[in-house]
């Protein structure tokens, strides 16, 4: 594969891949390419898998959410083999797919893309809040508030230990909640009159 072509092939893939950029439908199942994505970077970094494995992988991140078939997992490791990014193997009754340096390079390129984004990367979710027929910014922002902090919460709950490099998650997430009222309750509000006050 040429740089153009996995510049093209980045590009691609890359429009599904920021929640915040091009999220699935409220209640679809994920996009197959998510899928295959996820199916690349998870073997990436586990050097090999197998169809059903990745299928128990996805149903335990999702807290069962999700449990993709046969007809979702096999199709989506079968593209990744069609674009070089990985190559199967028969071993024993079972198939295994292993990423190719093609992959790594699709990964490192995507990777790269998502930390260049920051801050100023385009948030487009207010776009599919009126394709998914929610008429209110407002409510559909403090929906998929809920759903980060749920989220969060759940996983807490799964790992109370969790870190952020050599940082507890639970403390970090905090202060992110901590400085974020703080903001938002800050310079815009409203000061409180004391009682017996003008």
């Amino acid at each position: 594969m040429t740089t153009g072509e996995l510049g093209r092939s980045s590009y691609i893939e890359f429009d599904t891949l920021f929640g915040i950029m091009a999220p699935p439908p409220p209640r679809g199942p994920l996009p197959a390419r998510v899928l295959r994505l996820y199916a690349l970077a998870t073997l990436d970094r586990e050097g090999s898998i197998y169809g059903y494995s990745l299928a128990q992988r996805i149903a335990a991140k999702t807290d069962g959410a999700w449990r993709p078939g046969p007809g979702a997992i096999y199709p989506a490791l079968r593209s990744l083999v069609e674009r070089k990014w990985a190559r199967s193997d028969v071993r024993g009754a079972r198939r295994i797919y292993s990423v190719t340096p093609a992959g790594r390079a699709m990964l490192r390129r995507i990777r790269a893309r998502m930390a260049d984004a920051g801050p100023g990367a385009p948030d487009l979710s207010l776009l599919w809040a009126e394709i998914a027929g929610s008429a209110d910014p407002g409510e559909h922002m403090l929906r998929h508030l809920r759903r980060h902090l749920d989220a969060l919460d759940a996983y807490l709950a799964r790992r109370p230990d969790a870190r952020v490099g050599s940082r507890s998650l639970r403390a970090e997430a905090i202060a992110e909640l901590t400085e974020s009222m703080r903001r938002l309750g800050g310079p815009r509000a409203r000061p409180r009159r004391r009682s017996g006050g003008p």
